[in-house]
């Protein structure tokens, strides 16, 4: 079986790679963003028509923390669409079945219930500090349905919580919350400072997931039988939350990266700076009763996410 995985250089793409590397019955197709542009739709039809895989996972998309979703909402919106657009009509004009997209837990609104159940979706205004990138996510879940509907194809799609591990985005300001704590706290004990300063009020609350775990989740749920699919599942409703289905504050979140790293000062949070949504954590009884649950706590998770980070040379990550 034939399986091209897009966004093989990112985090969760790297770490669905490395499953799949263990897989005798797979050849695993990639290629680097220099090799093809996935917003060109010339290169990715041409790519899609000469290597004919079996299956796609698309786990490529521009990602970034509240910072970069502010500073970008242009580039967030427009790229990660013109991906979804181009991978998704490509893959079915070139006869691939079954395709899995990856999203996002900010598809959902701002001030869903909690836990956030499949069934929220489109029921209220969105987090606008995330809104374009919410927009495009949502539109990726549209597209499957739609060419599910109309063509008969298997396109499936799973919602990720927050995710972390080997392989994340250490950049100061374009980072997510957990790889710039660990950045953050990093600094703070190689330079002996006495105090951290965390952007919001530390009360909102957050759920993360180990990338290792997301990818496991991803291959099981690609790989599920399509009446088994289909009996958790909708036409129109057909998205899969992937989750740990427990969370986290911030300030709680901020304690452990202290721990891990070895920070004993003070934690310092600016209130005046944004929360964003006052919680985010995803019902993930659908994927339990399919029969998949996570595995890597959270402590574990970020020690070895940590550990990582400082043998990938810390001051070369930071400069990314």
């Amino acid at each position: 079986m034939k399986i091209y995985v897009a966004g093989h250089r990112g985090m969760v793409g790297g770490a669905i790679c490395r499953q799949l590397a263990h897989r005798k019955d797979v050849t695993l197709l990639t290629r680097t963003s220099a090799e093809l542009d996935l917003t060109d739709q010339a290169a990715v039809r041409d790519f899609m028509a000469a290597e004919r895989p079996d299956r796609v996972i698309l786990a490529a998309a521009k990602v970034g923390g509240i910072v970069a979703n502010n500073t970008y909402p242009a580039q967030f919106i427009y790229e990660n669409l013109m991906i979804e657009c181009n991978v998704i009509h490509q893959a079915w004009a070139a006869g691939v079945t079954r395709l899995l997209q990856l999203g996002s837990s900010c598809i959902y609104p701002k001030l869903a219930d909690q836990p956030m159940a499949e069934d929220v979706l489109l029921t209220g205004p969105l987090e606008p500090t995330n809104e374009p990138y919410a927009i495009a996510k949502i539109a990726g879940i549209k597209l499957c349905e739609s060419y599910n509907r109309q063509y008969g194809t298997d396109y499936r799609s799973v919602m990720p919580t927050n995710l972390y591990g080997p392989g994340d985005n250490f950049h100061p300001e374009n980072s997510h919350v957990l790889p710039a704590l660990i950045l953050r706290f990093h600094k703070a004990v190689q330079e002996g400072a006495d105090e951290v300063a965390i952007w919001g009020s530390g009360k909102p609350m957050r759920e993360f997931l180990h990338v290792d775990d997301m990818a496991a989740a991803s291959l099981f749920v690609m790989d599920l039988d399509g009446e088994t699919y289909a009996r958790e599942t909708r036409p129109m409703l057909s998205h899969i939350n992937v989750g740990s289905g427990t969370d986290v504050t911030i300030r709680e979140l901020a304690q452990t990266v202290a721990r891990v790293t070895g920070f004993t000062g003070r934690l310092v949070f600016d209130a005046s700076k944004p929360d964003g949504a006052p919680r985010k954590l995803m019902d993930v009884s659908r994927l339990a009763r399919l029969g998949w649950s996570a595995t890597v706590g959270l402590e574990q998770g970020i020690g070895e996410t940590y550990q990582w980070f400082l043998n990938q040379g810390a001051d070369r990550l930071r400069a990314k």
